[in-house]
This record gives structure tokens, C-alpha cells and sequence, in this order.
């Protein structure tokens, strides 16, 4: 096929129709359909500008991006549908002229370079599918933690936190409920939304985030949500419920004032029925408050005519969790192990007796004993080893 043909092609793209607002397949489709030597070079230079960020390998860099393609076929396969044999048939030789374009080089030799080789799309792509469910498609496919945008649109969280399991001491037991939880949701079985109460500092986030990083490979996507923007928790389920991947909604350092309107919001989400989230999503969320509610002494005193329904009300939101897991403050021989083992996993060298001392006078000036200010404490000693 002769690359103007395979740029006229690639202009005509239906299934893979999005790929044509990529700069590199913009810029390839250019460079194919260009005429004149001068027009080949300026198309060529368009794509190495194009390439060169991300390397050199021209058909590593375009089948990247037809794996990772949102669109309607693949969102009809992940669901177990069966295409049409017309679409079918688009499909494969939309994949054959991505296939021919993404092994183009430039004529006579002439700089720019990259590297590009003839492969099998189509045979590539069919194997993609079977691995589709822990993949995933478009954004859900190149990341693993996003956040929420106040216009409902997900964004992707560049550079995650990225804390593993291992990091994590103390509360193992805890920790545990939620892992088994999570692996509950992985493999299909009910899950509960969670409620992480406890007080600041003992590592409720942290667990949230070091469990979806743990299970990432598995299909697992992790997805904070902003208190001020529970309203659009609803269209989002909406939405996740076609994919095949599991997903966390994280909602951290959650409370409310008792005439809060996003309380109500919460609620609706939290109803546990069928029609309320799909059996791929789970809420976890964050508290330093039992039941969520920053409570008032107005409120107990019955500013509201119906006082004891405003607080039976507000006493349900955190039963409307099916796990409530409370994380509190470490006693002193726990604050004392979470010391020793954090220590010596960086490595710092000091006499047991003098660490114990100097972290208890730390925890003392920083609030109280909690996992934080263990590792705040070993993180400090180190800064002040290494002056």
C-alpha cells in the first residue's frame, strides 16, 4: 500500500476515529499524504516532534495507542457483547492501515530517524482483548489514580503516591479487612463500602492508597472525590459501570455540618442497593469523626423542630457503611515498635533507649503518639544525621 493511500485512510478512520486527535497520528497522517520532497521533509519533522518524547520506535509509539483506544468496540467486547461481522471487517482493516502507517520511514534515508517495522496488528489487538479486564481502555489504561474535576470530568493524577503494603506498620489487623474487602470486589463477590475512622496521623490514607497501588495489575483504579463534589458521584457510576476494571471512590478526611447539602448526597450513594453503584465500585472513605457529623451544642439542644429525626439521621450515615474499621491512637509499646522497625528499615543507626526517648519527646511536641509522627520522627533524625 502506498503511503498516500495509507494517509487517505487513516483520514477515514471510524472505529479508531479518536486516534485522529493525537499529534502523532495527526502528524503521521500528514506526512503519509504529503506530495512534494519539501512536503515529506516538513511531515517527517512533524512526526520525530511528535515522537522523539516519548522515543524513537514510530510502531511501538502508534500501537500504544490503538491498544489503549476508547471506543464503542472495545467498551461492547469488555461487556462479553458480540460485534457485528461488518464492523468486524472495519475493524480489521483499520488495524491493517494503522498497521502500514506506523511502519513508515523517511525517504532516501534523510534525517529525521526513527526506528519502525511492519507487525500484526490485528493479531495483536485480538490478543489485547483477552487482557482487557485488568488493562482497562483510554484513561483507565495509562493510569491508576485519578481525581475529580467540578465539571464531572476525571483527571488523571500524574505522578500517584506511590506507598506499597510493605511500607506500612502497625494496624495490620485493620489493614487486613480492607485487603480482603478489596479482594472481595477483584474477584466479583459482594464488597462493602468502608468507613477508616480514627484519629489523625494512624494511616487511614495511606492504607486507601497503598492497597489500590497494590492491586493496580489486577484492574484495580483508585478515584478521590472532593467532599464539595459528591453530586457527581452518580453519573460517574453511570459511566464506570460499563468498564470491566474495580474501582475505588476515595473520599478522604470526610465530615459534615449537621445542614450540610452534600450530606444528603452521600446518603443516596451510600443506599447499598442494586440500583444505587454498580458491583464494580466501592466507596472507601476517611473520618477523624464517628458518624461524620461535626455536631453542635444547638444541635442536642433542638434549634430543630424534629431533633431526635435530624439525629437519628445523622447517626445513620456512617451505618450506611457496610465495614466501619477504626484506626486509634498507638499506645506507647505500639508507637515504641513502629519507631524500632521504621528505623531500621532506613537504616538509621542509633541506640534503642535514646530513639524511644527522643521519639516520645517528639510525639509530645507533635500531638500525641500516632504513625505519622513515628515516621516524621525517623525522617527528621536521618535530615539531621546526614548535615
Amino acid at each position: 500500500m502506498d503511503s498516500a493511500k495509507i494517509g487517505r485512510r487513516l483520514e477515514s478512520l471510524v472505529i479508531f476515529r479518536s486516534l485522529k486527535k493525537d499529534p502523532l497520528v495527526a502528524a503521521l497522517t500528514d506526512f503519509a499524504c504529503a506530495c512534494g520532497e519539501h512536503e515529506k521533509s516538513l511531515g517527517a519533522a512533524a512526526v520525530a516532534a511528535a515522537l522523539y518524547p516519548e522515543g524513537v520506535d514510530l510502531t511501538k509509539a502508534v500501537l500504544d495507542r490503538v491498544l489503549k483506544a476508547d471506543h464503542f468496540y472495545v467498551r461492547q467486547r469488555a461487556a462479553g457483547g458480540k460485534p457485528d461481522p461488518l464492523i468486524l471487517a472495519q475493524l480489521q482493516s483499520e488495524l491493517e492501515t494503522l498497521s502500514e502507517a506506523a511502519a513508515l520511514l523517511p525517504e532516501h534515508n534523510d534525517p529525521p530517524f526513527w526506528r519502525a517495522e511492519k507487525m500484526d496488528f490485528p493479531a495483536l489487538y485480538e490478543d489485547h482483548m483477552g487482557s482487557v479486564a485488568t488493562e482497562g481502555y483510554g484513561l483507565f489504561a495509562s493510569h491508576r489514580a485519578f481525581s475529580m474535576a467540578p465539571d464531572g470530568q476525571l483527571v488523571p493524577v500524574r505522578h500517584p503516591d506511590p506507598l506499597r503494603l510493605s511500607d506500612l506498620y502497625g494496624y495490620e489487623a485493620e489493614r487486613e479487612k480492607v485487603v480482603r474487602n478489596t479482594r472481595a470486589l477483584l474477584a466479583g463477590l459482594p464488597a462493602s463500602n468502608i468507613l477508616l475512622y480514627g484519629d489523625a496521623g494512624t494511616g487511614k490514607s495511606s492504607t486507601v492508597k497503598a492497597v489500590a497501588n497494590a492491586y493496580f495489575d489486577r484492574g484495580l483504579r483508585l478515584i478521590q472525590i472532593e467532599k464539595n463534589l459528591l453530586q457527581t458521584i452518580p453519573p460517574l457510576l453511570d459511566e464506570l459501570a460499563e468498564s470491566p476494571l474495580k474501582f475505588i471512590l476515595f473520599i478522604d478526611d470526610l465530615s459534615f455540618a449537621s445542614n450540610d447539602s452534600h450530606f444528603t448526597a452521600l446518603k443516596t450513594v451510600l443506599e447499598g442497593s442494586v440500583a444505587a453503584r454498580s458491583r464494580n465500585v466501592v466507596v472507601y472513605a476517611t473520618s477523624n469523626r464517628r458518624h461524620l457529623i461535626s455536631e453542635t451544642f444547638g444541635d442536642r439542644r433542638g434549634d430543630d423542630i424534629h431533633l431526635n429525626d435530624t439525629l437519628e439521621e445523622i447517626a445513620s450515615l456512617s451505618a450506611r457503611f457496610g465495614m466501619v474499621i477504626t484506626f486509634g491512637k498507638p499506645g506507647r509499646d505500639l508507637f515504641t515498635t513502629l519507631v524500632l522497625r521504621l528505623a531500621e528499615h532506613s537504616g538509621l543507626d542509633l541506640p534503642e533507649d535514646v530513639l524511644i526517648r527522643e521519639a516520645e519527646a517528639y510525639a509530645i511536641r507533635s500531638g500525641g503518639r500516632t504513625p505519622r509522627a513515628a515516621r516524621q520522627f525517623v525522617e527528621f533524625k536521618i535530615a539531621m544525621d546526614s548535615e
